[in-house]
């Protein structure tokens, strides 16, 4: 768990032991320990752990990659949303927030277009998605949530955006693929092209 919030270090451990103040007492700040706030078992097992500290000793270089992936993706789609085709992602100034390049979406027109569009790239051995059901529709949101209004933009964008592979072992070769196939999309509905 890494925390950059010095005030939230003691309570984070305690939430961390599922609740209790164990930590403390294995190092001697008190006699017994016992539950003192809400927690839950969210230690990793060994394996898990071993496997997520060597993705941190190269934590940068990951992070590194995926951002020229994610650059790569943003620069090909340029020319799709200057001609109205598709909205890209909203680029914010770099000297006031970064992103880490968790994943590249594009928004299409309708659901018609993205459902299209997902199973083009399937029949081409490419695998992308939806992003989620909106909360306010989903069997829980329904069940024990409410919502004020109608929600329509994030419907729209729900029915409209399509997450594409976006990962560490991402080489040129696919990207080139994910390319052509993408054109090959464009290009066979004229109303989507960017000619």
């Amino acid at each position: 768990l890494l925390i950059n919030e010095d005030s939230l270090l003691e309570r984070a451990e305690i939430i961390r032991e599922k609740g209790t103040n164990r930590s403390r007492f294995f190092r001697g700040q008190v006699d017994k320990y016992t539950w003192v706030d809400v927690g839950s078992s969210f230690l990793p097992s060994d394996l898990v752990a071993a496997f997520l500290y060597a993705q941190l000793e190269v934590s940068e270089e990951i992070t590194q990659k995926r951002l020229a992936l994610w650059q790569a993706y943003h620069y090909f789609f340029a020319p799709y949303e200057a001609n109205g085709v598709l909205k890209r992602p909203v680029v914010w100034n770099a000297t006031e927030c970064q992103h880490n390049a968790h994943m590249y979406y594009v928004l299409l027109p309708d659901l018609a277009t993205r459902q299209a569009f997902i199973a083009h790239l399937k029949a081409h051995d490419i695998l992308s998605t939806f992003h989620y059901i909106p909360l306010h529709s989903s069997p829980a949101g329904l069940r024990y949530g409410r919502s004020h209004g109608e929600l329509t933009v994030t419907n729209e964008i729900s029915d409209t955006l399509v997450r594409l592979p976006l990962f560490y072992e991402l080489n040129p070769e696919q990207m080139a693929h994910i390319f052509d196939v993408t054109e090959k999309f464009f290009q066979s509905d004229r109303r989507l092209s960017n000619d």
